[in-house]
């Protein structure tokens, strides 16, 4: 495989198993905008471990989301008092202050950043994000599953039902943490290099889109949600000089035309997302859907399974 397609590759498994941390808060209503803190946390525990104490890998990416996961439960039992746009200000916030720390942290490396020694290839961080898919898909199916759907849903009739809301919202919080924290360490080990300008509030936003456009009701939104924005630029990256040619060329110009700037996959990219925003609320991805796409048992299956 060409290195081009082994890191397009890696940043999708990264970019998932990333999603897959916010997808969990959200799935119980609570919008997480912290996400790039969390990987941060991740990644600089990684890059640390490995830099200092030369840790191998198998140690160094459990233990970044050990810590970005126990940070994070911590933080949920105050933040995850506010509701609506102060819960989104305050994890905002939250990675506000972790990206200030780091940044003013000599032993971080500061504004220079750390180099990590380790370095893993493609496979790992496919291997971990089919892994990390197949446990929130279980974990989806489960009884606390369902109790985060049903607090998402609604929480007055949840809570009447006697559901620990809270207890809920916290773990799903800091199962989340976790995994954001984990994708910050296979960050580290796959680019050898961190640097606190890579984990800005773009960072954030871009990671709650793949969630919410992918679709909030079920396990494939983050999946799909992260291919499709991943994937979407390195296709317009291909298509964009080609359309631009296409277009000179129907309206006379038969010289070849300089390439569109980069920026255009930008323009192209926030309009889609509006349009997707417009017509599809819920995401691309939906409970509803799912559900049709699902095996039915034929009316003679059925009929025959009653009368045994």
């Amino acid at each position: 495989m060409s290195g081009y397609w082994a890191g397009i590759l890696s940043i999708l498994a990264i970019n998932i198993v990333f999603a897959y941390g916010i997808f969990l808060p959200v799935a119980t209503g609570q919008l997480n905008l912290g996400g790039a803190g969390f990987q941060a946390l991740g990644a600089y525990a990684a890059a640390y471990a490995s830099a200092s104490f030369g840790l191998p890998v198998y140690v160094t990416i459990p233990l970044a989301a050990l810590l970005a996961g126990a940070i994070g439960a911590l933080i949920a039992f105050p933040i995850l008092r506010t509701r609506g746009v102060y819960l989104v200000l305050a994890t905002f916030a939250f990675a506000e202050v972790v990206a200030g720390s780091i940044l003013n942290s000599e032993t971080l490396g500061g504004a220079m950043g750390l180099s990590v020694p380790a370095f893993i290839d493609w496979q790992i961080p496919v291997a971990v994000a089919v892994l990390v898919s197949l446990f929130v898909f279980y974990l989806m199916s489960t009884r606390f599953g369902l109790t985060m759907r049903a607090a998402h849903d609604d929480e007055v009739v949840t809570d009447l039902m006697g559901v620990n809301i809270r207890k809920t919202q916290v773990t799903a919080f800091g199962l989340g943490a976790a995994l954001a924290g984990l994708a910050g360490g296979l960050y580290a080990h796959t680019f050898s290099f961190v640097e606190i300008q890579g984990f800005n509030a773009v960072v954030s936003i871009y990671v709650l889109l793949y969630v919410l456009l992918g679709g909030t009701q079920t396990a494939w939104g983050p999946i799909v949600g992260a291919t499709f924005f991943t994937m979407l630029p390195e296709v317009l990256r291909e298509t964009l000089p080609t359309v631009k040619q296409t277009l000179a060329t129907l309206v006379g110009i038969t010289e070849p035309v300089a390439p569109p700037d980069e920026s255009w996959r930008l323009v192209i990219l926030g309009v889609l997302t509006v349009l997707m925003m417009a017509f599809r609320p819920e995401g691309l991805i939906t409970r509803t859907m799912m559900e049709r796409l699902q095996f039915r048992r034929s009316p003679s299956r059925a009929a025959a399974e009653v009368s045994a």
